[in-house]
């Protein structure tokens, strides 16, 4: 029996699971507000402790973060929920459960769920995508995490895609996450359709019902989407790429957007299966609950 956590902004989940991957339990709170340090880590740790006194028993524990923990330094970085950025997430957390927890980047997580028993089962390689409100990524190994040097590894939301692309919050210019998450997918038509589409999905829907400039705002993102996949596949070239995030409820990502990774891979052919995902919004604190023994 292992424990999963997933600390998001607006919830946080706990699930318990077994060996199998049979759920034995789940419970959702909302994150404390306004959004404190202190009060997150009480919120979690409430959540574990009641689990505790429940069973009688300690098991391991994973943890879903927004952000990664810097291998330098040991603090959270990158986080949207900004005020964990510069805490020590991992070590308050250790200090309060025990050091039966484990932490890893809630897209690691994601790809870690998909790649033991959802879409990337079997698979040697497999590479998760999150796209969603950001775009993130993880890679899974032989059933383990590939975190990297740096601890970024599969973070391909920050690679440069358009030459004088649109700032980022990292404030760099062009990246892959100013293209191809839902919000950025609105951002960069705002000065030519203003209020036009309420929302990604809303414009989907447009361009799907015939709008024809809809439509253009989709084709050129299923393009990048396929610029930005190759130049993951010409590094990593997993055995599969698992889909996660809002977006990927998009079909034709699985057929034009696949066809337009193909002429970026340099190879003479490509067959790469790009599948979604199993568990959906599970995923998350589902991959969070493997990490206590990968």
């Amino acid at each position: 029996m292992r424990i999963g956590v997933d600390l998001g902004g607006t919830k946080i989940e706990l699930i318990l699971i077994d060996a199998c991957g049979t759920e034995q339990f789940r419970k959702r709170i909302d994150t404390p507000r306004p959004r404190e340090y202190q009060g997150i880590l009480k919120a979690v740790a409430g959540l574990v402790q009641d689990i505790d006194h429940q069973s009688g028993k300690r098991y391991p524990v994973g943890i879903g973060t927004p952000g990664s923990l810097s291998t330098t330094t040991g603090l959270l970085r990158n986080s949207n929920t900004v005020c964990l950025n510069g805490r020590p997430l991992l070590q308050d957390l250790k200090a309060i459960l025990g050091s039966r927890v484990a932490m890893a980047n809630d897209a690691n997580c994601f790809a870690l769920s998909e790649a033991v028993d959802g879409a990337g089962q079997g698979n040697e390689v497999v590479f998760g995508v999150i796209m969603g409100t950001g775009v993130g990524g993880g890679v899974v190994v032989n059933g383990r995490v590939l975190s990297g040097h740096n601890g970024i590894g599969g973070e391909w939301g920050h690679n440069p895609l358009r030459e004088n692309g649109p700032q980022c919050y990292c404030v760099r210019h062009g990246c892959v996450e100013t293209l191809l998450s839902g919000p950025g997918l609105l951002a960069n038509y705002e000065t030519t359709a203003p209020d036009r589409y309420a929302s990604a999905r809303c414009l989907i829907e447009a361009a799907e019902a015939g709008d024809s400039f809809a439509a253009s705002i989709t084709d050129r993102f299923v393009e990048n989407f396929g610029r930005a996949m190759a130049s993951v596949i010409n590094i990593l070239d997993p055995d599969i790429i698992v889909l996660g995030g809002g977006l990927s409820n998009y079909q034709r990502l699985y057929s034009e957007g696949k066809a337009c990774i193909a002429p970026h891979v340099f190879s003479d052919h490509f067959d790469t299966p790009v599948v979604s995902n199993v568990h959906g919004d599970s995923s998350g604190v589902r991959g969070a609950a493997w990490l206590t023994d990968r």
